[in-house]
């Protein structure tokens, strides 16, 4: 099931490659585009809560859309 989290203050691929890292070390299905300020995950509602933290972890703020 795809879930869309939207990051509020992605800017750039510095931003890309840290909210990536982040999502991998959890293990998540993902695709992150810049261009819309989203990620997308594949997953179970699990996933998608260990998506939004990994992501508030670093200090952006994602919103589930």
């Amino acid at each position: 099931m795809e879930k869309i989290i939207r990051v509020d203050g992605m800017m750039c691929e510095g931003c890309v490659k840290r909210i990536s890292n982040a999502l991998s070390r959890e293990e998540l299905n993902f695709k992150v585009i810049l261009e819309e300020k989203k990620v997308i995950i594949n997953g179970c509602d699990h996933c998608l809560a260990k998506a939004v933290s990994a992501i508030e972890d670093l200090g952006f703020n994602p919103v589930v859309e």
